[in-house]
């Protein structure tokens, strides 16, 4: 028999593996799937981003290996972006990092953070591929407790003092998911002052930076740490410009904290095909010429208008059927306090749900033991669709 590596045992045990079997059963058993389970995208990505990628395909100079110094001008897009947005001078050589996806930045920065044992400050309930980047390293967890009375987020005067003498790395995600809370240039201020105390790195994974509704756009951590002591930050075009697809990321931040974060990917990857990161640079400068959308709108603002009509529809159509559920501000998502009986059984509900109704959540717990009670569903279909999930729900909680 092959012997395996002890760290796989964390990883055995997902949940959204568990549904995922689950979502197949269901279709196997002749149920129409509405998935809104997975945070992926439906739409589709802009005409413009897919013509220079496609004109890129016949310039066999960008065929070859790429590797840290052929990705300046995406670097450059980067910092600009950066600039623009924040009003935050950054160096594209030595502050910006191309990424395969910022899950690979989440997932490698803590082998160049912790030795085993070390403490990492996580969410919960948070991200999974946050916990399994620990994991991999060696690293130990210490949950940050995420409750509705708190605006959910964390108090970092309740983490225990041999606990914050070891930790090394903090990582906070707002807009966040899955719950969809935001927070205040303060709360990352105060973020700051704590991990300066412990000499902690701050890490920030920004994924729904431009999916708000509501309210101001939500602050980058750069803003609290201008002279970019300590943080790093984590921004993906997958949700902004639908780009999911073509994995495509990238780090910003403290020079030292991109440093290393170099040194690891080199050992592991080079960068992805040079005509994708050309895509990317056509969607970073799209927000300057609007190019490629049809109704004069960028093509952020036209995905935030499209989320923000299927989030309306579903909380519209959940109060309807009696299900309360408070209307976020933010992301993709919709996170629902899960009713009677179901109030400490979120994967039963999930599993359940979808083998009845053929309506795909994930459940709560499944991002965190704080997440139990709560159910995440993705806006990630038509309005038409979302409507007719929240009927199928009605009947499966009238039992």
């Amino acid at each position: 028999m092959l012997h395996f590596a002890q760290r796989l045992d964390s990883l055995r045990a997902n949940v959204f593996a568990d549904m995922d079997r689950a979502k197949a059963a269901a279709r196997q058993a002749g149920r129409d799937i509405i998935d809104l389970s997975l945070g992926s995208s439906d739409l589709a990505t802009a005409d413009f981003i897919l013509h220079e990628i496609e004109r890129s395909l016949w310039d066999s100079q960008t065929h070859q290996y790429l590797l840290f110094h052929g990705t300046k001008a995406f670097r450059e897009a980067a910092a600009h972006w950066y600039q623009r947005r924040y009003r935050i001078e950054v160096d594209p050589e030595t502050e910006v990092l191309p990424l395969v996806g910022s899950q690979e930045g989440t997932a490698h920065l803590p082998l160049a953070l912790l030795n085993p044992g070390d403490y990492a400050l996580l969410l919960d309930p948070g991200y999974p591929s946050h916990y399994g980047g620990v994991a991999l390293a060696g690293g130990r967890i210490h949950p940050l407790p995420l409750r509705a009375e708190r605006e959910f987020l964390p108090v970092f005067s309740e983490i225990p003092p041999q606990v914050c003498d070891r930790a090394r790395m903090m990582v906070l995600s707002y807009p966040h998911n899955p719950t969809t809370a935001t927070a205040s240039v303060t709360f990352f201020e105060e973020a700051l002052t704590f991990c300066d105390k412990y000499n902690i790195a701050l890490v920030h994974d920004f994924p729904y930076g431009d999916l708000v509704f509501e309210g101001d756009r939500p602050p980058s951590i750069l803003q609290a740490d201008t002279e970019k002591r300590r943080s790093i930050e984590f921004f993906t075009l997958s949700k902004s410009y639908n780009m999911g697809g073509f994995r495509v990321g990238y780090a910003i931040g403290n020079p030292e904290l991109i440093l290393a974060l170099r040194q690891v990917k080199a050992a592991v990857d080079f960068n992805q095909y040079q005509g994708i990161l050309n895509g990317a640079i056509a969607a970073l400068n799209s927000d300057i010429s609007h190019d490629g959308s049809h109704d004069g709108k960028s093509p952020v603002q036209s995905t935030v208008d499209c989320f923000r009509q299927r989030r309306d529809v579903f909380i519209e159509a959940m109060q309807e059927i009696g299900w309360a559920v408070p209307r976020p501000e933010a992301t993709m998502y919709v996170w629902a306090k899960l009713p009677q009986p179901w109030s400490e059984n979120s994967i039963g509900f999930c599993d359940a749900l979808v083998q009845q109704t053929g309506v795909a959540a994930s459940p709560g717990v499944g991002f965190g033991e704080s997440g139990e009670g709560y159910v995440r569903f993705a806006l990630v279909r038509s309005p038409q669709v979302l409507a007719e999930a929240v009927q199928r729900i009605s009947v499966f909680l009238r039992g």
